[in-house]
């Protein structure tokens, strides 16, 4: 693994390795790996944990308890829970509800444009194992292998309160440094 080094190494024209010194080079693997290891990370991991603004795309009944989470009697933003309408604003990604096959392409694509670190709450018995649609010809069965899911939330439909309790364990995950969706 490479180190942060001090000096610049370079080959002169005989072939010799030679610093240079009050250089300092390192690489993107080595930064990467020096930030694990300090408080830089932690400090990192706070702001992230108290910034997760999620996409507001609702699907089934799962997604009026997910609005009705964001109102005001549960009142997200004191967690720093957002919910934002651009998947390029958005950092959660909750699948809330049935996946049907016509949809899934689109879901897809959202995904695809949310930026790194991204996380996946799967809200309700229908998007967990399909609930009543389970191996029904139009919906999607196992969604946990077609995207990383940090947070399983059962229930038919679950209440705003266990959302936020789903919020809560991936802000846990976050801290942890043990969240599947991020690639730091």
């Amino acid at each position: 693994m490479d180190e942060l080094n001090d000096n610049e190494t370079v080959e002169n024209q005989e072939g010799h390795v030679e610093e240079i010194p009050g250089v300092i080079t390192t690489t993107s693997i080595a930064i990467t790996e020096f930030l694990k290891k300090t408080k830089a990370q932690d400090v990192i991991n706070w702001g992230r944990k108290n910034s997760l603004w999620f996409l507001t795309q609702p699907m089934g009944c799962c997604g009026v308890e997910m609005i009705a989470t964001g109102c005001a009697h549960y009142d997200t933003d004191r967690f720093g829970i957002i919910p934002r309408n651009s998947p390029r604003a958005a950092d959660v990604m909750i699948i809330s509800g049935y996946v049907t096959k016509k949809y899934l392409p689109a879901l897809n694509t959202l995904w695809e444009q949310m930026a790194a670190p991204k996380w996946v709450i799967c809200m309700g018995d229908c998007s967990i194992s399909g609930g009543p649609f389970y191996e029904s010809y139009s919906t999607v069965q196992n969604i946990d292998k077609m995207f990383p899911i940090d947070v399983f939330i059962p229930g038919c439909p679950p209440r705003p309160e266990a959302l936020l309790q789903g919020f809560i364990e991936l802000q846990k995950k976050i801290m942890a440094k043990k969240d599947r969706g991020t690639d730091y």
